[in-house]
């Protein structure tokens, strides 16, 4: 086996995960950092108080974090095959291996796992990544796939994407991916606001804001599912073909976007027919039966009532008296 710069063709690198990667690691890490530290605060809240502010604060936390995590996950279309194929160029032999392709935003997953792994004195489980975000060149990481002898079963899939395929499944993918990416941008915008508008006393606005961060949820999964209005050439290898569906990303993002628009209309309604209801829910109610249990009795000296009339004790008035 010769060397390619100092590295065998089949080599052991460390690869990007098909569904999650380091990127999508630290999002969620930092939004675990922010649960942690609300966490170790709520028990300095007293009363029911205390499960208001634990359900509204993870319910926004959540939505924030599956809103930026899915920007990086590579788990939009997923798609499976189990086959018989051919596992180096100029070669006749053949291993049996199941063969994935994952879609994310911004780039494409091929993976290649052997049943069982050692075959043909090799060890098969490859996962390679060909991005096409705007800093990337998808072609260039194709051609070094190609030099560096990646597996065919890989390069043949990483073929169909490429800009010079007459699938035209490049320009397709691409597109779509940059116009869900920003789409969801902007609903991390509007979730921000929310947040600021619900911190104060005009929560109506703050679920207008969340309508709109579920609008916008929605329209990256609209934006992304243009590519279904395209033919797919069919990636077959023999007689089995493989077939992509949507992925956990796209079914999570459409669950958020859905939850969104059910919070956002539930405080609208709250807003329009139980005000005191949802003022509470937000703890901006003022209860006054607090204020009267705090002062049951108030004691006046009467001289400073009648401008100077002196009396030997003071009288017992009631709070509403004053």
């Amino acid at each position: 086996m010769t060397l390619f710069n100092g590295v065998y063709p089949f080599y052991l690198q460390q690869r990007k995960v098909a569904v999650f990667d380091v990127s999508s690691i630290i999002v969620i890490v930092v939004f675990l950092t922010f649960t942690c530290s609300f966490l170790l605060i709520i028990p300095g809240i007293r009363g029911r108080v205390r499960l208001y502010w634990t359900l509204r604060v993870l319910l926004s936390l959540l939505v924030g974090v599956v809103i930026v995590a899915v920007q990086f996950t590579g788990d939009w279309e997923t798609g499976w095959v189990k086959a018989n194929t051919s596992y180096k160029s100029f070669s006749h032999a053949l291993v049996n291996a199941d063969i994935g392709l994952h879609v994310g935003l911004a780039g494409v997953n091929v993976t290649l796992l052997g049943n069982p792994v050692n075959q043909v004195n090799e060890t098969i489980d490859y996962n390679e990544h060909f991005d096409w975000s705007f800093d990337a060149d998808y072609d260039h990481s194709y051609s070094e796939g190609l030099e560096k002898g990646l597996p065919s079963p890989i390069l043949y899939v990483a073929e169909k994407f490429t800009t010079q395929s007459p699938c035209n499944m490049h320009r397709q993918y691409r597109i779509s991916g940059h116009y869900a990416s920003a789409t969801l941008w902007v609903a991390f915008c509007t979730w921000l606001i929310s947040n600021m508008l619900f911190s104060m006393p005009v929560l109506v606005y703050g679920g207008y804001m969340l309508l709109v961060t579920g609008a916008f949820m929605i329209f990256s999964l609209l934006s992304f599912s243009t590519v279904r209005n395209s033919l797919m050439c069919p990636i077959q290898f023999g007689t089995a073909t493989l077939h992509i569906s949507y992925g956990g990303s796209f079914w999570l993002t459409l669950a958020i976007g859905l939850l969104c628009f059910v919070a956002g209309i539930t405080v609208v309604a709250l807003h329009y027919f139980s005000l005191d209801l949802l003022k509470t829910f937000f703890d901006f109610r003022e209860d006054k039966a607090e204020e009267h249990q705090e002062m049951t009795e108030v004691y006046v000296n009467t001289y400073f009532m009648n401008n100077g009339q002196c009396l030997s004790q003071p009288s017992k008035l009631n709070p509403n008296s004053i």
